[in-house]
C-alpha cells in the first residue's frame, strides 16, 4: 500500500499527520521505504510538541543487540541440547560388552551371531539412505544453480537491479543447502539410533514367571532412546534453519538503510523459496522411494506368500527400511523447514510493509523470529516430561506421553508470546488494509493472532488423532468393515478421510477470520509463525516414529525374541499415530502459510482493488488453480504405482528363481540391493514431472496471462489441496492403523472386537490391502500437496516484480491481443 502526507488528517494539531492512500506515488518498495522514513520525521515533530502516538512512545524498548542475542542464543541452546540428545543416544551401544552398567537391564544377552546382524542390518539401511541422499542432492545441487540463475536473471530485469537479483539468489542458495543440510543430519541420526533403540527394547526384558517380560525401567530405556533420536533432528533444524535467517538478515542490514527495510525483507523471501523447493524433492522423491519398497515387500511378502512384515527372506524389507528415513525424516523434515522459513519470511515481508512497526525498530519487526526463538526454549522444557518427569514405564503410557508433548508445548507458549508481544510490539500501530482502509491494531491483538494459530493447530492435531489411532471408533470401524473383504475396507477408509476434514477445515477457517480481522494479512502470517512455534516438537515426533518403525524391522531380520518386536510395535503403533497428528499440522500451517504468502504477493503489487473473483482471468485460472492438486497427486500416486510394479516383479523373480527363500529356516538371503536400486531409480526419475507442474505453473501463469492470473491460480490450489491434503492423509493412516489394530493380540482389543482374528486370516488380508492403497495416500501424495500450496505462493512472491515488467503486469498474451 502507498502513501503520502495528508495534512487534513489532523485538523485539530492533536498528533502528527497520519499517513493515506495516494496515488500519486510509484507503486514499488522504494516508494514505501521513502514514505516510512518520512512516517519517522513526521513523528519526531510530533514529539517535539509532545503529542505523539503511543506507538512512539513504545519505540526502541528494546534493543537491536537484545533482540538479535535473544534469537541466537535461544538457537544456540538448541543446537547445544540436540548434541547432547545425540551424546545420550550413543552411550547405548550395540555390544552389549560395551553398554554401562546403567543399561545392561536384561537377563538374555545376545549371542556374537545376532550382535552381528544387528550391525549388519542396521548398516545396509544407513548405507542404502545415504545412497540415495547422495544421488539425490546430486540432483538437486544442478537444479540449485540453474534455478538461481533464473532468480537472478529475472528479478535482475524486472527491478533493474543485478544487486537485488544478486541478493535474492543468493538468499534462495542459503535456504535450499540449509534444508539439505538439516534433512541429512536428521537422517543419519535416525538411522543411528534406530538400531540403538532394537538393543534398548532387548535390554529391557528380564525373566518372570517363568517368560520374558518387558520392564518398567525398559519401557523408559527404549522410549527415551527413540526420543531423544528424534529430538536431534527436531532441535538441529530448527535452531539451524532460525539461526542462518538471522545472520542472512544482520549481514543483508549492512548493505540497506532503515528506510529501505521493506526491500531487504522482500529479498529474504528468496530464503524460503530455497527451503521449499528442496522440500518438495525431498517430499516427492522420499515418498515414491518408501512407498514403492513398501508396497512391493507387502504385495509379494504379506499377501502373496504370508511372510511376516521385515522377514530377512523378503528381498524388498531392507529398501522398505530405508524409505522409512528418506521419506519420514529427511522429506518431513524439509517440509516443515520450508513451512517455517517460508511463514517467517511472509511475516517478515508484511511487517515491513507497515510503517508503524518499522518506525518500532528492529524488535518489532523480528517478532515473529523471537516467536520462533523462543519456542524451542519452551520445547527443550517440555521435553523433560516426556524423558525425566513422567518417563513411559509401560505399553499404555507411549501414546499419553507424545500426547502430553503436544498439549503442554502449546499451553507453555501461550503466556511467552504474551510477555514477547507486550515486550516487543508497540501498544499501537496502524496497518494499511488490503481493503484499502486503515486498521488499527495492538500488540494484544497480535498475541491473539499467535495464539489462535497455536491453539487451532493444537485442535487439528487431536482431531487428527481422534480419526486415525484405533483408540476410538473411527480407525476400530475400518478394522471392522475388513470382515467382508477388501472393497469396504477401502469404503470405509475413504469416508473416514473425508469427514475428517469437516473440523480441520472449520477451525482453519475460524484462525483466518479471526487474524484477518484482528491485523489484517500481517495477523494471518502471525496465525501460521504461531501454529509452527512448536516445530521442535513436532519434527521429534516425526522423527520418532520412523525409528521405532525401523527398530522393530531390525528386531525382526536379527530374529531376536519376539517380545522384543511387540514391545517395538507398541512404540510404532503410537508413532503412527503422532505422526498423523505432525501431518495434520503440516497441513493446517501449510494453508495459513500459503495465505499469508498470497497476501504478501498482492500487497507487494500494490494491486489489491483488482482482485476480484468475478474478473474473467481470475476465475478461469481459480478453476485450473483447483485442478492442480488432482493433476499433482495422479502424477505421484502414478509414479508409485509404476514403482511397486517393478518392485513386486523383482521380488517375484528373486522367489521363483530361488524358492529356498520362501523356508523359514534356509540359510540364503535375497539380493537387496537390487530392490534399492529399483527405488533409488524410480523416485529420482518420477520425482521431476510432479515438481516441474509445480514450480512451472505459476511462472508461466504470470508472464503470459499476468498478475490476475496468478491470483486465481494460488486461490484454486489452497481451497482445493488444503482439503484434499488432510482426507487423503487421514484415510491413509487410519488403514494403516486399522490394519495394527487387527495384528494385536485378541485380549488387548475391545471385546466386542475380539472376533476380528489374527494375522493371517480374512480381515488381515482386507486390511492389508487397504494399508497398502493407503501407503500413497499419507506418505506420498497427501504430505506433498503441502509444498504444492506454499511453493506455487512463494515464487509468485519472489516473482512479483518480473511479472509486473511484463506488459505491466498483463502478461504477454494480453500485449498480443492489443
Amino acid at each position: 500500500t502507498h502513501v503520502c502526507q495528508n495534512p487534513s488528517a489532523s485538523p485539530h494539531g492533536k498528533g502528527p499527520a497520519k499517513l493515506a492512500p495516494c496515488s500519486a506515488l510509484h507503486s514499488d518498495a522504494r516508494s514505501l521505504a521513502r514514505v516510512v522514513q518520512a512516517h519517522r520525521d513526521l513523528s519526531s515533530s510530533s514529539r517535539d510538541l509532545g503529542t505523539a502516538l503511543q506507538v512512539e512512545g513504545a519505540r526502541m524498548t528494546q534493543s537491536d543487540t537484545l533482540t538479535n542475542s535473544l534469537i541466537a542464543a535461544c538457537c544456540g541452546v538448541g543446537l547445544l541440547f540436540a548434541l547432547a540428545q545425540f551424546w545420550l543416544v550413543s552411550k547405548v551401544s550395540v555390544k552389549q560388552s560395551g553398554s554401562s552398567a546403567s543399561t545392561s537391564l536384561t537377563a538374555q544377552p545376545l549371542d556374537e551371531g545376532k550382535e552381528y546382524m544387528l550391525e549388519w542390518v542396521s548398516q545396509e539401511i544407513a548405507n542404502g539412505a545415504k545412497s540415495f541422499l547422495r544421488a539425490e542432492y546430486r540432483i538437486c545441487l544442478i537444479f540449485i544453480l540453474v534455478f538461481g540463475l533464473i532468480i537472478f536473471s529475472l528479478i535482475s530485469w524486472g527491478q533493474d537491479s543485478t544487486l537485488e537479483g544478486g541478493l535474492t539468489a543468493l538468499a534462495f542458495v542459503l535456504g535450499a543447502t540449509t534444508s539439505m543440510a538439516s534433512g541429512y543430519i536428521g537422517m543419519m541420526v535416525a538411522v543411528f539410533g534406530n538400531v540403538r533403540t532394537t538393543v534398548a527394547a532387548q535390554r529391557g526384558l528380564a525373566l518372570s514367571n517363568g517368560g520374558v517380560s518387558m520392564t518398567p525401567n525398559g519401557w523408559t530405556f527404549a522410549f527415551n532412546t527413540a526420543f531423544r533420536s528424534g529430538s536431534v533432528m527436531g532441535f538441529a533444524l530448527s535452531s539451524l534453519g532460525l539461526l542462518v535467517l538471522l545472520g542472512l538478515l544482520l549481514v543483508y542490514r549492512t548493505i540497506y538503510e532503515e528506510a529501505e527495510w521493506p526491500i531487504m525483507m522482500e529479498i529474504i523471501s528468496g530464503y524460503g523459496l530455497g527451503g521449499s523447493s528442496i522440500a518438495m524433492f525431498g517430499r516427492v522423491g522420499g515418498g515414491i522411494y518408501t512407498k514403492a519398497a513398501d508396497v512391493g515387500a507387502d504385495l509379494v511378502g504379506k499377501v502373496e506368500n504370508a511372510i511376516p512384515e521385515d522377514d530377512p527372506r523378503n528381498p524388498a524389507t531392507i529398501a522398505d527400511n530405508v524409505g522409512d528415513n528418506v521419506g519420514d525424516v529427511a522429506g518431513m523434515g524439509a517440509d516443515l523447514f520450508g513451512s517455517f522459513a517460508e511463514s517467517t519470511c511472509a511475516a517478515l515481508v508484511l511487517a515491513s510493509q507497515c510503517a508503524d512497526l518499522n518506525a518500532a525498530g528492529w524488535g518489532a519487526l523480528l517478532f515473529p523470529m523471537l516467536v520462533s526463538a523462543s519456542g524451542l526454549v519452551v520445547c527443550l522444557v517440555c521435553s523433560f516430561l516426556a524423558t525425566t518427569v513422567s518417563p513411559v514405564r509401560n505399553a499404555s503410557g507411549v501414546e499419553t506421553n507424545l500426547k502430553v508433548q503436544l498439549i503442554s508445548t502449546t499451553v507453555l507458549m501461550l503466556p511467552v508470546v504474551y510477555f514477547l508481544a507486550v515486550s516487543f510490539l508497540p501498544a499501537k500501530f496502524e496497518i494499511e488494509g488490503i481493503r484499502d482502509d486503515t486498521l488499527h491494531a495492538t500488540n494484544l491483538y497480535s498475541f491473539y493472532c499467535v495464539a489462535s494459530g497455536t491453539v487451532g493447530g493444537l485442535i487439528i492435531g487431536l482431531v487428527t488423532e481422534y480419526y486415525t489411532s484405533f483408540s476410538y471408533s473411527p480407525t476400530q470401524e475400518v478394522s471392522e468393515s475388513c470382515q467382508t473383504g477388501a472393497a469396504t475396507n477401502i469404503i470405509y477408509g475413504l469416508a473416514l478421510g473425508y469427514k475428517s476434514a469437516i473440523v480441520p477445515v472449520i477451525v482453519l477457517a475460524v484462525i483466518i477470520w479471526t487474524s484477518f480481522t484482528l491485523c489484517d494479512l500481517y495477523g494471518v502470517a502471525l496465525a501460521a509463525v504461531g501454529m509452527l512455534s512448536t516445530l521442535a516438537t513436532g519434527l521429534t515426533i516425526d522423527g520418532y516414529g520412523p525409528v521405532c518403525d525401523n527398530a522393530g524391522g531390525i528386531a525382526e531380520m536379527a530374529e531376536l525374541q519376539p517380545e522384543v518386536r511387540e514391545v517395538t510395535d507398541t512404540l510404532d503403533a503410537a508413532g503412527n499415530t503422532t505422526a498423523a497428528i505432525g501431518k495434520g499440522f503440516a497441513i493446517g500451517s501449510a494453508a495459513l502459510v500459503s495465505l499469508a504468502l498470497y497476501g504478501a504477493f498482492v500487497v507487494r503489487l500494490n494491486v489489491t482493488s483488482d482482485v476480484d473473483i468475478f474478473t474473467p482471468t481470475i476465475f478461469s485460472f481459480l478453476l485450473i488453480g483447483s485442478m492442480l492438486p488432482y493433476w499433482f497427486s495422479a502424477m505421484t500416486m502414478k509414479s508409485v504405482g509404476l514403482a511397486a510394479m517393478q518392485m513386486v516383479q523383482e521380488v517375484q523373480r528373486q522367489f521363483r528363481e530361488n524358492p529356498r527363500l520362501l523356508d523359514a529356516s534356509t540359510p540364503d538371503r535375497p539380493d537387496y540391493d537390487a530392490c534399492i536400486r529399483i527405488s533409488t531409480e524410480a523416485s529420482l526419475k518420477e520425482m521431476i514431472a510432479p515438481a516441474a507442474l509445480v514450480m512451472l505453473t505459476p511462472l508461466i501463469a504470470g508472464t503470459l496471462f499476468g498478475v490476475q492470473a496468478v491470483f486465481g491460480l494460488l486461490s484454486g490450489g489452497l481451497v482445493s489441496g488444503v482439503q484434499m491434503a488432510i482426507s487423503m492423509s487421514n484415510s491413509g493412516g487410519a488403514w494403516d492403523n486399522a490394519k495394527k489394530y487387527i495384528e494385536q493380540d485378541p485380549n488387548a482389543r475391545a471385546e466386542k472386537h475380539r472376533y476380528l482374528g489374527v494375522k493371517g486370516e480374512k480381515a488381515h488380508k482386507a486390511a492389508v490391502v487397504g494399508d497398502t492403497v493407503g501407503d500413497p495416500f499419507k506418505d506420498t501424495s497427501g504430505p506433498a500437496l503441502n509444498i504444492l500450496m506454499k511453493l506455487s505462493a512463494i515464487i509468485s512472491l519472489v516473482f512479483a516484480e518480473y511479472f509486473l515488467a511484463i506488459n505491466g503486469g498483463h502478461g504477454l498474451i494480453a500485449m498480443m491481443f492489443k
